[in-house]
Order: structure tokens, then sequence, then C-alpha cells
């Protein structure tokens, strides 16, 4: 990268070139290079602003790279520059990788960001001997992330000073360190304690009914006189929600045919594309996710949205925590409205009690038994089993040539064509070839004589991946368990000082023992990964597993449904269609206790003799 030079010759600074690197010199007796007491050093700059929302990003950087170079000593010589326009709380990883400082006219010269710094301290040939910036909170404004980048820095024996800590690279460094994390800890708290204060801000502002961000589909923003009135005279307004015409109409119509009619949300979507001058689809902010069209899920958002009550709702999406952005928060942590705030387009029974009949239906039945539902007249086999390579649940269907799993995805994308580029229109697969294969997998792998030297030759391969698996389970259930223990304090915190007789407290005392029964199920679940990779960790204790298993032919196909769910549940089964190569990829995963799939194989073998001299003594079907 040649930016940087080419910058501070054309500013009437010529780079130093006679300075040998860093990890060739001596360092002194506190860590620092002799390098540094040589008649030039080249200064590498780090900047760092947030978005235009909270400050000028120009002026911002201009003013950081003037302060940092008034406090380098007089032969030190900025060669290259490195700054972002970005959120400093952040985390490393994802730092430097975006545009956003491309909108600004910054008349600085652009060598990277902060990812590009680091990376080029690492090379021998960089040209940089030390890194200097505004103050450490520029770098982060969490401790943990400017800890980072000091220790990368620090192994590729590159210094990093701040303009607001004296520049020593003579003496002791300890009170310079001192300085630093004081530093570090009031910027740090300055941060939280901001967005602390903001969020009892913005619970106020909705539990007194004002609107945040963009209005659900069906409502407009109305604007108000700020209350506050040195606010309101320096023009400042808050906002209501209001009807908006034709789309708050069609609200009232999708709920009332999911409702009285117990229409499906393909069904309502299909119904409102009909006439879409009169349903005018939603728009996303922005306009780039833009369909065209209403689709199941722009259905589904609506019938769940709590807003159309006419209560104010807040905080029902993770907006900004690490690895849970824009999931969906549990209702307790939602901040709603003290009373009705605007006209509601559904009445708050007619949601409630929607509501209620969509968690009752969710997980209405396990494996392949027959649907809760007195229409159903018939189940798969291999129900939850078959996955597209697309990543969706093929279905079943059932046609006069047998039964078929198929991939439409289609059908639940319109106005979105390109969502699965270069995925074919239907994507089939029959369930007799799929047993055939089954069959074969179970005869071969558990059953068969040479299980154990397939299964040696496979873990090589596959023993990696099953560790990485593993420990990636084990961290998501310790992320479930700590939000378990947030969601108790939470409805502790709530139910402080609160009546016990109140049927608020009450629904908040049964939603704790619910959060206590699911944080004890997911303990419960982290120590069965930890016994299971202790005692599955070794090749041997594998082997021993198989070894435990009978050496026998199963006859899956001839035996009843019911044995073959059990088996396939046991071992959970999986198998994944790849489209592209017309392959197909069996999964399972053997239980520590054999026996139950001894019997059933045991079982299963005697299910081929179809009606022969032997069916008197077996259980096949006559």
């Amino acid at each position: 990268m040649s930016t940087g030079g080419k910058h501070a010759q054309e500013g009437g600074m010529e780079a130093p070139s006679a300075i040998r690197g860093l990890s060739d010199l001596a360092r002194s007796p506190f860590g620092l290079p002799l390098a540094l007491h040589a008649k030039d050093v080249r200064v590498a700059w780090a900047g760092r602003t947030s978005t235009e929302e909270h400050q000028d990003p120009r002026q911002s950087l201009l003013r950081q790279l003037d302060r940092s170079k008034s406090a380098l000593p007089e032969s030190w010589v900025v060669v290259c520059h490195f700054y972002d326009v970005e959120s400093g709380r952040m985390e490393l990883e994802r730092r430097g990788q975006g545009t956003g400082y491309e909108r600004f006219d910054i008349p600085i010269a652009r060598d990277g960001g902060i990812a590009d710094l680091l990376a080029e301290a690492k090379r021998p040939d960089r040209r940089f001997d030390v890194v200097i910036c505004e103050s450490m909170s520029r770098i982060a404004r969490k401790m943990y992330e400017t800890l980072s980048v000091e220790r990368e820095l620090e192994r590729a024996e590159v210094p990093v000073f701040a303009s607001n800590e004296p520049i020593l690279v003579t003496g002791g460094r300890a009170q310079q360190i001192l300085q630093r994390r004081i530093n570090q800890s009031v910027a740090e708290y300055e941060v939280l304690n901001m967005l602390e204060l903001s969020w009892g801000g913005t619970c106020t502002h909705i539990r007194e009914g004002y609107n945040i961000g963009k209005p659900p589909y069906g409502y407009r923003a109305k604007t108000l006189r700020h209350p506050n009135p040195a606010k309101a005279e320096k023009g400042a307004t808050k906002t209501r929600l209001e009807p908006d015409g034709e789309r708050a109409k069609t609200v009232a119509l999708i709920a009332k045919w999911r409702y009285h009619e117990a229409l499906g949300f393909d069904t309502i979507a299909e119904r409102l594309n009909q006439n879409s001058d009169e349903h005018p689809p939603p728009q996303p902010p922005g306009g780039t996710r833009a369909r065209g069209a209403w689709s199941k899920s722009s259905v589904a958002d609506i019938l769940k949205n709590p807003k159309y009550t006419g209560y104010q709702v807040y905080n029902r999406r993770a907006r900004r925590s690490r690895g849970a952005r824009n999931r969906q928060n549990p209702p307790e942590m939602w901040v709603w409205s003290t009373e009705p705030a605007h006209e509601p387009l559904i009445p708050k029974w007619m949601f409630d009690e929607m509501t209620v009949t969509r968690t009752q239906g969710r997980g209405s039945r396990d494996g392949a038994g027959l649907k809760q539902d007195p229409r159903a007249r018939r189940t798969y086999l291999l129900r939850s089993r078959v996955t597209c390579d697309c990543g969706r649940r093929m279905m079943g269907m059932a046609r006069k040539s047998g039964v078929y799993y198929r991939c439409h995805p289609a059908g639940n994308n319109r106005g979105r064509p390109d969502k699965h580029e270069g995925h074919p229109p239907t994507v089939y697969i029959r369930e007799d070839l799929i047993l055939d294969q089954v069959e074969a997998f179970f005869n071969e792998r558990l059953f068969g004589a040479q299980r154990q030297a397939l299964l040696l030759a496979d873990q090589d391969d596959s023993h990696t991946a099953e560790r990485r698996e593993t420990e990636r389970r084990r961290q998501s259930l310790q992320k479930k368990i700590a939000d378990a223990a947030r969601k108790q304090d939470n409805l502790l915190r709530q139910a402080e000082n609160a009546d016990p007789d109140d049927p608020f407290t009450q629904g908040l005392r049964q939603r704790y023992n619910e959060v206590f029964s699911e944080r004890k199920a997911l303990l419960d679940a982290l120590n069965r990964i930890a016994d299971h990779a202790d005692a599955g960790s070794s090749k041997a204790d594998q082997a021993d597993l198989l070894d435990a298993l009978p050496y026998l032919k199963a006859n899956l196909r001839h035996a009843p449904a019911s044995l073959l769910y059990r088996l396939l549940d046991l071992t959970q089964l999986t198998v994944k269609v790849h489209y592209n190569t017309d392959q197909a990829t069996i999964t399972a995963t053997l239980p520590a206790d054999p026996d139950s799939i001894t019997s059933i194989g045991d079982t299963a073998a005697r299910h081929g003799c179809a009606g022969g001299a032997e069916c008197a003594s077996c259980e096949c079907p006559r």
C-alpha cells in the first residue's frame, strides 16, 4: 500500500527510509525498542469516529490527526493513516469492514482501517515503527477490545501511544500504563452510563405512548409538539401513531380472516395479492428488500405485532446484543405503555386469543406422529428428517406413484424470485428410494460385519468436525442458560413489592416457574454433552459401542411403521438432499445405550418372511 507515503511527500514530509525493522533492534529494559531514540521515527496514525448521527466525521478525524501530530516528538513523522467511521463498541473482528467513510469528504489519505493496521504491523516490511492516536478510546470503547489491539501490536514489537498520555521512551512506563488503564476504565464507564441513561429515557418515552422508528404497516406518524417547552422552542417534536387509510383497513381485514375464518398465513397472502391496489404490500425500510407482494412472513409479522392493540411496545427484538441481532426477545423483556396510546386496529381480546392459539399449536406433535388436527388423515414416515441443500425442510406429498418429499422455495418467497437463485423450481425425492438406502446404511454401518472398519476409516475425517460441533452446542447451551438466568432476575425485579393476588403478579410467578424449568432442562442437556464427551471421546470407546450390537440383516421395509419410527428416533437419523449432484447424505447418531437398538434390530430382522413358513413365529403383518 503506497497511499500513506505519497500523502506524506505531498505534504512536504519525506518518509525516512534508513530505519531498520524493529524486530532487528535491541530493546530497552522497559520493553520499548531502542530505535525510538533514533533521529527519525516513522509513525502510523490510528483514528476512529462515530457516524454522522453522533459526530461530524470530517471535523472529528481532522482534530484527532492534529492533536496526535502535536503530541509527537520533533523528529517523529506520520507516514500513513488508518481510520474508520463506525461505532467503537463494535467487536474487533467486525471492525474496519464498512465503507461509511466514503460518504464524507475527508481530506486524509486512508491506508485502511484498524484491521489493516494490525495486518501490516505483522509484516517485516511495514512502513511504520510506532502507532499514535488521540486517545485509546479511539481504538475502541471497550477495554477488552483496546487491550486486544495493544497485545497484537506488542507481539509485532510496535509500541502504541496516545496524545493525552505522556510519550516516554526512557525510564519506567508504570505511570504511563496506570494512567492509560484509568483513562480506558473511565471511557468504558462513560459509554455504559450513557447507554443506561438513554435506555431509561427510552422506556419513559414508550410508557408515555410515543413512537420510536418507522410506524408499523397500517399506521402513520402524527407529529406533536415536544412536551418540554425548552426543546419545543428549538423545534423538537415527538410522534404518536394514527391509522393510515386503506392500510389500516387491510390490517383489520387480516385479523378478521385469521380469527373468524382460521385462514393460514399463505392463504391470507394469496387473497391480498389478488387486489394489491386495495391492499398495498408493506415496504421495508430503505426499500432494498421490497418484494412488491404480500408474503407469508409479512402477514405473520402483522398478526404478531402487539402495537395493533393500541398499546405502544418496545424492545421486542434484540438490536445490538452480541450474536443475537434482530432475535425475538421474550415477552417479559418488552416495554409497554401504561395505557392505550393510539387507535387499535386489532382488538386486544382478539389479539390475545390468536396469540394463545398460535402458541398452543407450536410443537403440537413430536416425530412423525399424526398431526393434532381433526382434518389430518395421514402422516409421513420421514417427516422432519429430510432437508434440502438450501436449508429448507422438504415436505411430504402423496401421489398415485407413491410418496415423495419436495422442496418448493418459490411458494414462500413471493416477489423475490432471486431468493434461491440457482435452485430448481422444485426438488423431488421418492420415499422408497430413501428407505432403500437407509436400510443399506443400517445393515452396513450398524449391524454389518465390516462396521468397525468403516467407522475407523471415517473417523479420521469426522472426529475433528464432531468435536467442533460439540463445542458449538456447548457454547450455545451456556448462552441460553445465561439468558434464562437474566430472565429470572428480570421477572423477580418486576414482582418486587407487587400485590401477590394481582393477576399480573401471578402471571409473572407462572412465567418464572416456566423459565426455571427451561433453565434446568438446559443444564441437564449441558451435563449430557459433558458426559457424552467423556464417554465417547476415543475411537476404542466407539468401537466397543458397535461391538455391543449383534450382526444381523434388518428388513426395515417390511417392519411395522411404529418399529421404524423408534429406530429413526433413537439414531436421530437425517437425510440431506444435494440437488446439484443428485446425491443425499445420511447421518445417524448411535446412543450410549445400544440395548434399545439391539431389540429393535432383532425384531426388524424377522420382518422379511413375507408370509412364509416362518411367519407364524414372527410379528410381521400377514
